[in-house]
Protein backbone atom coordinates (compact mmCIF):
# COMPACT_ATOMS: atom_id res chain seq x y z
CA UNK A 1 0.00 0.00 0.00
CA UNK A 2 1.26 3.44 -1.04
CA UNK A 3 0.08 6.66 0.93
CA UNK A 4 0.78 10.00 -0.93
CA UNK A 5 0.60 13.06 0.90
CA UNK A 6 -1.37 15.69 -1.56
CA UNK A 7 -0.62 18.60 -3.26
CA UNK A 8 -3.11 21.72 -1.53
CA UNK A 9 -2.40 24.98 -2.83
CA UNK A 10 -1.23 26.95 0.02
CA UNK A 11 -1.11 24.41 2.54
CA UNK A 12 1.21 21.88 1.51
CA UNK A 13 3.85 24.46 1.26
CA UNK A 14 7.95 22.96 1.74
CA UNK A 15 7.31 23.77 5.90
CA UNK A 16 4.11 21.50 6.35
CA UNK A 17 5.83 18.57 3.81
CA UNK A 18 8.97 18.55 6.20
CA UNK A 19 6.59 18.63 9.27
CA UNK A 20 3.90 16.15 8.37
CA UNK A 21 6.91 13.82 6.60
CA UNK A 22 8.51 13.95 9.54
CA UNK A 23 5.75 12.28 12.06
CA UNK A 24 3.66 10.66 8.80
CA UNK A 25 4.84 7.46 6.77
CA UNK A 26 4.22 8.67 2.96
CA UNK A 27 5.71 7.18 0.96
CA UNK A 28 6.11 10.37 -1.78
CA UNK A 29 4.38 13.60 -1.68
CA UNK A 30 3.67 16.60 -4.32
CA UNK A 31 4.44 19.98 -4.67
CA UNK A 32 1.76 22.60 -5.07
CA UNK A 33 1.01 23.25 -8.78
CA UNK A 34 3.65 25.18 -10.12
CA UNK A 35 1.71 27.28 -13.11
CA UNK A 36 3.06 27.29 -16.33
CA UNK A 37 2.89 29.60 -19.36
CA UNK A 38 4.73 31.15 -22.07
CA UNK A 39 8.45 30.34 -20.53
CA UNK A 40 10.62 28.41 -18.79
CA UNK A 41 10.66 29.42 -15.02
CA UNK A 42 14.66 30.77 -13.57
CA UNK A 43 15.34 28.46 -11.09
CA UNK A 44 14.74 30.42 -8.10
CA UNK A 45 10.69 29.52 -9.03
CA UNK A 46 11.06 26.40 -8.53
CA UNK A 47 13.46 26.40 -4.76
CA UNK A 48 11.05 28.22 -3.98
CA UNK A 49 8.54 26.01 -4.78
CA UNK A 50 10.54 22.71 -4.23
CA UNK A 51 13.65 23.93 -1.72
CA UNK A 52 13.57 19.81 -1.33
CA UNK A 53 15.53 19.90 -4.83
CA UNK A 54 18.48 20.61 -2.71
CA UNK A 55 18.33 17.87 -1.09
CA UNK A 56 18.45 14.87 -3.75
CA UNK A 57 14.48 15.65 -4.07
CA UNK A 58 13.73 15.08 -0.80
CA UNK A 59 12.29 16.09 2.64
CA UNK A 60 14.52 16.26 5.72
CA UNK A 61 12.72 12.81 6.84
CA UNK A 62 14.08 11.28 3.43
CA UNK A 63 10.28 11.16 1.92
CA UNK A 64 10.50 11.79 -2.23
CA UNK A 65 9.39 15.42 -3.46
CA UNK A 66 7.69 15.08 -6.52
CA UNK A 67 7.18 18.35 -9.09
CA UNK A 68 3.42 19.59 -10.20
CA UNK A 69 2.74 21.71 -12.71
CA UNK A 70 -0.29 22.63 -14.17
CA UNK A 71 -1.03 24.51 -17.77
CA UNK A 72 -2.22 24.00 -21.06
CA UNK A 73 1.28 24.39 -23.17
CA UNK A 74 2.65 21.70 -24.20
CA UNK A 75 5.93 22.97 -25.56
CA UNK A 76 6.07 24.81 -22.36
CA UNK A 77 5.14 22.25 -20.12
CA UNK A 78 7.90 19.86 -21.33
CA UNK A 79 10.55 22.36 -21.17
CA UNK A 80 9.83 23.05 -17.90
CA UNK A 81 9.93 19.46 -16.72
CA UNK A 82 12.78 19.47 -18.28
CA UNK A 83 14.41 21.98 -16.31
CA UNK A 84 12.78 20.39 -13.16
CA UNK A 85 14.47 16.96 -13.50
CA UNK A 86 17.95 18.97 -13.92
CA UNK A 87 17.16 20.19 -10.68
CA UNK A 88 16.70 16.83 -9.07
CA UNK A 89 12.93 16.26 -9.00
CA UNK A 90 12.53 12.07 -8.93
CA UNK A 91 9.23 13.09 -10.30
CA UNK A 92 6.69 14.73 -12.69
CA UNK A 93 3.29 15.25 -11.55
CA UNK A 94 0.64 17.00 -13.93
CA UNK A 95 -2.84 19.06 -12.33
CA UNK A 96 -5.94 18.01 -14.05
CA UNK A 97 -7.87 18.29 -10.59
CA UNK A 98 -7.91 22.00 -9.41
CA UNK A 99 -11.41 23.50 -9.12
CA UNK A 100 -10.19 26.92 -8.81
CA UNK A 101 -12.10 29.42 -11.29
CA UNK A 102 -9.17 31.42 -11.95
CA UNK A 103 -7.03 28.78 -12.85
CA UNK A 104 -9.93 27.17 -14.67
CA UNK A 105 -10.80 30.52 -16.43
CA UNK A 106 -7.50 30.46 -17.97
CA UNK A 107 -7.60 26.74 -19.38
CA UNK A 108 -5.77 25.29 -16.50
CA UNK A 109 -6.80 22.47 -13.92
CA UNK A 110 -10.43 20.67 -14.16
CA UNK A 111 -11.65 22.67 -16.79
CA UNK A 112 -8.94 20.27 -19.35
CA UNK A 113 -11.27 17.57 -18.15
CA UNK A 114 -13.56 18.52 -21.27
CA UNK A 115 -10.71 18.23 -23.60
CA UNK A 116 -9.32 14.74 -22.88
CA UNK A 117 -7.63 14.89 -26.31
CA UNK A 118 -5.79 17.88 -24.90
CA UNK A 119 -5.09 15.81 -21.70
CA UNK A 120 -3.90 13.67 -23.59
CA UNK A 121 -1.35 15.83 -25.58
CA UNK A 122 0.10 17.21 -22.35
CA UNK A 123 0.85 14.11 -21.10
CA UNK A 124 2.44 13.17 -23.93
CA UNK A 125 4.77 16.28 -24.43
CA UNK A 126 6.03 15.55 -20.55
CA UNK A 127 6.58 12.11 -20.72
CA UNK A 128 8.37 12.53 -24.27
CA UNK A 129 10.30 15.38 -22.76
CA UNK A 130 11.84 14.14 -19.62
CA UNK A 131 14.51 10.70 -19.18
CA UNK A 132 12.39 7.39 -19.27
CA UNK A 133 13.58 7.19 -15.65
CA UNK A 134 11.51 9.70 -14.41
CA UNK A 135 7.95 8.49 -13.94
CA UNK A 136 5.14 10.93 -15.43
CA UNK A 137 1.86 11.15 -13.63
CA UNK A 138 -1.47 12.94 -13.74
CA UNK A 139 -3.93 14.08 -11.05
CA UNK A 140 -7.97 14.11 -12.15
CA UNK A 141 -11.09 14.26 -11.33
CA UNK A 142 -14.20 12.21 -12.07
CA UNK A 143 -15.00 15.49 -14.64
CA UNK A 144 -15.34 18.99 -14.34
CA UNK A 145 -19.22 19.96 -14.72
CA UNK A 146 -20.40 16.39 -14.88
CA UNK A 147 -18.89 12.66 -15.60
CA UNK A 148 -19.52 12.40 -19.21
CA UNK A 149 -15.69 11.78 -20.38
CA UNK A 150 -14.06 10.25 -17.11
CA UNK A 151 -12.82 6.78 -18.81
CA UNK A 152 -11.59 9.19 -21.78
CA UNK A 153 -9.15 11.19 -19.79
CA UNK A 154 -8.15 8.15 -17.64
CA UNK A 155 -7.28 6.34 -20.99
CA UNK A 156 -5.99 9.59 -21.97
CA UNK A 157 -3.54 9.72 -19.37
CA UNK A 158 -2.38 5.74 -20.05
CA UNK A 159 -2.07 6.37 -23.44
CA UNK A 160 0.27 9.20 -23.09
CA UNK A 161 2.65 7.03 -21.37
CA UNK A 162 1.87 7.93 -17.56
CA UNK A 163 2.82 5.97 -14.81
CA UNK A 164 0.22 6.39 -12.86
CA UNK A 165 -3.12 8.30 -12.15
CA UNK A 166 -4.43 10.08 -8.85
CA UNK A 167 -8.17 9.99 -9.05
CA UNK A 168 -10.41 12.61 -6.73
CA UNK A 169 -13.46 11.09 -7.03
CA UNK A 170 -15.32 13.90 -7.20
CA UNK A 171 -15.95 16.33 -10.15
CA UNK A 172 -15.16 20.41 -10.46
CA UNK A 173 -18.80 20.55 -9.46
CA UNK A 174 -18.99 18.52 -6.51
CA UNK A 175 -16.04 21.09 -5.45
CA UNK A 176 -14.91 19.21 -1.48
CA UNK A 177 -18.67 18.46 -0.97
CA UNK A 178 -19.10 15.41 1.01
CA UNK A 179 -19.35 12.52 -0.36
CA UNK A 180 -16.57 11.26 -2.09
CA UNK A 181 -18.00 8.46 -4.78
CA UNK A 182 -15.40 6.58 -4.47
CA UNK A 183 -17.26 3.59 -6.10
CA UNK A 184 -17.08 5.61 -9.41
CA UNK A 185 -13.31 4.94 -9.22
CA UNK A 186 -13.72 1.02 -9.57
CA UNK A 187 -14.46 1.28 -13.50
CA UNK A 188 -11.26 3.18 -14.34
CA UNK A 189 -9.63 1.18 -12.15
CA UNK A 190 -10.57 -1.84 -13.88
CA UNK A 191 -10.39 -0.25 -17.50
CA UNK A 192 -6.39 0.72 -16.85
CA UNK A 193 -3.30 -1.27 -17.17
CA UNK A 194 -1.69 1.59 -14.86
CA UNK A 195 -2.15 2.38 -11.44
CA UNK A 196 -5.02 4.36 -9.98
CA UNK A 197 -4.24 5.73 -6.69
CA UNK A 198 -7.52 7.21 -4.95
CA UNK A 199 -8.29 10.65 -3.45
CA UNK A 200 -10.96 12.38 -1.58
CA UNK A 201 -12.62 12.62 1.84
CA UNK A 202 -10.00 10.17 3.73
CA UNK A 203 -10.24 11.17 7.03
CA UNK A 204 -9.89 8.45 9.17
CA UNK A 205 -8.07 4.50 9.08
CA UNK A 206 -12.01 3.16 8.81
CA UNK A 207 -12.57 5.75 5.63
CA UNK A 208 -9.13 4.19 4.04
CA UNK A 209 -10.91 0.87 4.58
CA UNK A 210 -13.58 2.23 3.08
CA UNK A 211 -12.01 3.72 0.00
CA UNK A 212 -9.96 0.84 -1.05
CA UNK A 213 -13.20 -1.51 -0.63
CA UNK A 214 -15.35 0.80 -2.90
CA UNK A 215 -12.68 1.76 -5.60
CA UNK A 216 -10.97 -0.81 -5.80
CA UNK A 217 -7.64 1.07 -5.44
CA UNK A 218 -5.01 -0.29 -3.17
CA UNK A 219 -3.02 3.13 -2.76
CA UNK A 220 -4.19 6.65 -1.38
CA UNK A 221 -3.69 9.73 -1.72
CA UNK A 222 -4.60 11.82 1.71
CA UNK A 223 -5.13 15.19 1.68
CA UNK A 224 -6.49 17.76 4.27
CA UNK A 225 -6.41 14.85 6.60
CA UNK A 226 -3.02 14.74 7.07
CA UNK A 227 -3.18 18.62 8.19
CA UNK A 228 -5.65 18.04 10.78
CA UNK A 229 -4.57 14.35 11.69
CA UNK A 230 -0.97 14.46 11.36
CA UNK A 231 -0.57 10.78 12.64
CA UNK A 232 -2.71 9.40 9.75
CA UNK A 233 -0.61 7.26 7.99
CA UNK A 234 0.31 5.74 11.16
CA UNK A 235 -3.26 4.81 11.84
CA UNK A 236 -4.11 3.35 8.24
CA UNK A 237 -0.82 1.05 8.19
CA UNK A 238 -1.31 0.02 12.03
CA UNK A 239 -4.79 -0.38 11.02
CA UNK A 240 -6.84 1.29 13.93
CA UNK A 241 -8.93 4.47 14.39
CA UNK A 242 -6.78 5.50 17.95
CA UNK A 243 -4.17 8.21 17.89
CA UNK A 244 -0.64 6.87 17.43
CA UNK A 245 1.00 10.55 18.40
CA UNK A 246 0.31 12.19 22.10
CA UNK A 247 -0.53 15.55 22.04
CA UNK A 248 2.95 16.12 23.67
CA UNK A 249 4.52 15.21 20.68
CA UNK A 250 2.19 17.34 18.26
CA UNK A 251 3.80 20.18 20.30
CA UNK A 252 6.74 19.06 19.66
CA UNK A 253 5.70 19.22 16.12
CA UNK A 254 4.02 22.73 15.99
CA UNK A 255 7.60 24.06 17.75
CA UNK A 256 8.99 22.45 14.30
CA UNK A 257 6.74 23.96 12.06
CA UNK A 258 6.82 27.41 13.88
CA UNK A 259 10.62 27.21 13.50
CA UNK A 260 10.91 26.43 9.75
CA UNK A 261 12.03 28.92 7.28
CA UNK A 262 9.41 31.70 6.15
CA UNK A 263 9.89 35.34 4.81
CA UNK A 264 7.19 37.42 6.71
CA UNK A 265 6.50 36.48 10.47
CA UNK A 266 3.07 37.69 10.36
CA UNK A 267 2.59 34.98 7.53
CA UNK A 268 4.24 32.20 9.25
CA UNK A 269 1.94 33.54 12.14
CA UNK A 270 -1.02 33.12 9.82
CA UNK A 271 -0.21 29.70 8.70
CA UNK A 272 0.08 28.23 12.04
CA UNK A 273 -3.25 29.87 13.16
CA UNK A 274 -4.76 27.76 10.04
CA UNK A 275 -3.28 24.46 10.86
CA UNK A 276 -4.33 24.76 14.87
CA UNK A 277 -7.97 25.21 13.45
CA UNK A 278 -8.02 22.57 11.54
CA UNK A 279 -6.23 20.50 13.85
CA UNK A 280 -9.18 21.75 16.80
CA UNK A 281 -11.71 19.45 14.71
CA UNK A 282 -9.57 16.28 16.21
CA UNK A 283 -7.80 17.54 19.38
CA UNK A 284 -9.57 19.30 22.10
CA UNK A 285 -5.90 20.51 23.07
CA UNK A 286 -5.76 22.30 19.78
CA UNK A 287 -9.28 23.96 20.34
CA UNK A 288 -7.98 25.18 23.97
CA UNK A 289 -4.40 26.11 22.65
CA UNK A 290 -6.13 28.47 19.76
CA UNK A 291 -8.32 30.06 22.07
CA UNK A 292 -5.45 31.30 24.28
CA UNK A 293 -3.22 32.66 20.96
CA UNK A 294 -5.78 33.75 18.59
CA UNK A 295 -5.12 37.22 19.63
CA UNK A 296 -0.89 36.42 19.33
CA UNK A 297 1.12 38.05 16.70
CA UNK A 298 4.29 37.99 17.27
CA UNK A 299 5.43 34.47 16.66
CA UNK A 300 7.96 34.13 19.53
CA UNK A 301 5.36 34.58 21.90
CA UNK A 302 3.38 31.76 20.03
CA UNK A 303 6.87 29.53 20.25
CA UNK A 304 7.24 30.52 23.88
CA UNK A 305 3.70 29.09 25.05
CA UNK A 306 4.06 26.28 23.37
CA UNK A 307 7.18 25.56 25.42
CA UNK A 308 5.42 26.28 28.29
CA UNK A 309 2.80 23.79 27.39
CA UNK A 310 5.26 20.87 27.12
CA UNK A 311 5.81 18.55 30.06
Amino acid sequence: MKLVLAPMEGLTDPIMRDVLTHVGSFDWCVTEFIRVTDSVLPDHVYHNYCPELLNDGKTAAGTPVHVQFLGNNPEMLAANAIRAVELGAPAIDMNFGCPAKTVNRHRGGSVLLDEPEVVHMLVKAVRDAVPSHIPVSAKMRLGYMDRNFTLENAHAIEDAGAAWVTVHARTKAEGYTPPAFWDQLQPIREALKINVIANGEIWTNTDAKQCQLESGCEDLMIGRAAVTTPDITQCIRKNTDEPIITWDELLDLQIRFLNGPYKKEINMVGRYKQWLGMMSKHYPEAKELWNEVKRIKALIEIIEKLNVLKP
